[in-house]
């Protein structure tokens, strides 16, 4: 017997199965290949507009390579996150793909801003109502993953949390709550509760399981970091946190303001505020930040 087909039987028989019961099945497998591999044809067939406006595509085939984008990211960050230890060479491997990978989120954008008609993303926008990006589970399943609870809640609304919050006190004053309020009713719109009613037990259930084990308290946690890792942290919380919602906000200024007409977002929300770093005070890791870093961040306009 072959070397090869001696670890093929071994590693059958450590599962309790009969290797010859597999070797006979490859005889009546088809070889793989790319189409059926990649599923292409079921990944061609996933645009499904809901008007007759072409560039509609577009905007679908643009936002489901952002998610396919943030699962990257999240694969990324939950493999630290649940891997007791790891040597900095792997830290500084994975931050290096996380950084790459929101790089692409941000130069990606130039297909939302120049990659289509104005006026006909001006029209078909207003048949998506109330889907919102807002509405992303990845976008809130890595700020979850990425650091403590407290810091997801703004400055100024933590003096409504008690004195020992429950995860469940974090989530009542989070920071994206505010953007699924409406200002005049005091109310939750459709786009907050369509979400909440989908994704809050499920991002609750997320919170407590890594309390005390996010990405943030695994990385204050490591023995002497070296300045190159923690730069690279620093630069992800940058890029991630400030620089990417910097050009959402500009491209949808693009589309929204672009004329004065300060139109609404699709999801209700004052998106000139909620989109902006200012408003959103996320940082994943605020111990890294520096007093200049602050000050940086403070010069951005709104």
């Amino acid at each position: 017997m072959s070397r090869i087909n001696q670890k093929i039987a071994q590693k059958y028989s450590e599962l309790g199965e009969n290797p010859e019961t597999y070797l006979e099945g490859l005889l009546h497998s088809k070889p793989i290949n790319y189409w059926d591999y990649i599923e292409v044809e079921t990944l061609l067939s996933l645009q499904r507009p809901r008007t007759n406006f072409k560039d509609e595509e577009i905007f679908i085939m643009y936002h489901q390579m952002t998610e396919l984008l943030l699962k990257m990211l999240l694969h990324e960050i939950k493999q630290l996150v649940e891997t007791d230890s790891f040597s900095e060479e792997i830290w500084l491997d994975r931050i290096n793909r996380m950084n790459r990978y929101v790089s692409m989120l941000i130069t990606s954008f130039d297909i939302m801003k120049d990659g289509m008609d104005y006026e006909d993303y001006n029209r078909f926008r207003t048949a998506l109502a109330p889907a919102s990006g807002f509405q992303s589970a990845q976008f809130r399943y890595i700020e979850i993953y990425c650091t403590r609870l407290e810091n997801l809640v703004k400055q100024e609304e933590k003096k409504h949390l008690p004195g020992s919050p429950s995860i469940e006190d974090y989530f009542e004053n989070i920071y994206w709550k505010e953007a699924g309020i409406n200002k005049k009713t005091g109310n939750k719109t459709l786009t907050m509760l369509q979400f909440e009613e989908k994704y809050l037990d499920s991002l609750i259930t997320i919170a407590k399981k890594v309390q005390g084990q996010s990405l943030e308290e695994k990385f204050l946690r490591l023995k002497k970091p070296t300045e190159a890792l923690q730069k690279k942290f620093l630069k992800f919380d940058k890029l991630y946190n400030i620089e990417w919602p910097l050009v959402h906000l500009n491209t949808a200024q693009h589309y929204l303001d672009k004329k004065g007409e300060n139109k609404a977002a699709t999801g209700g929300s004052e998106w000139k505020k909620y989109l902006h770093p200012k408003f959103q005070q996320r940082k994943f890791f605020p111990s890294l930040w520096t007093k200049e870093d602050s000050l940086e961040e403070e010069k951005i306009k709104i």
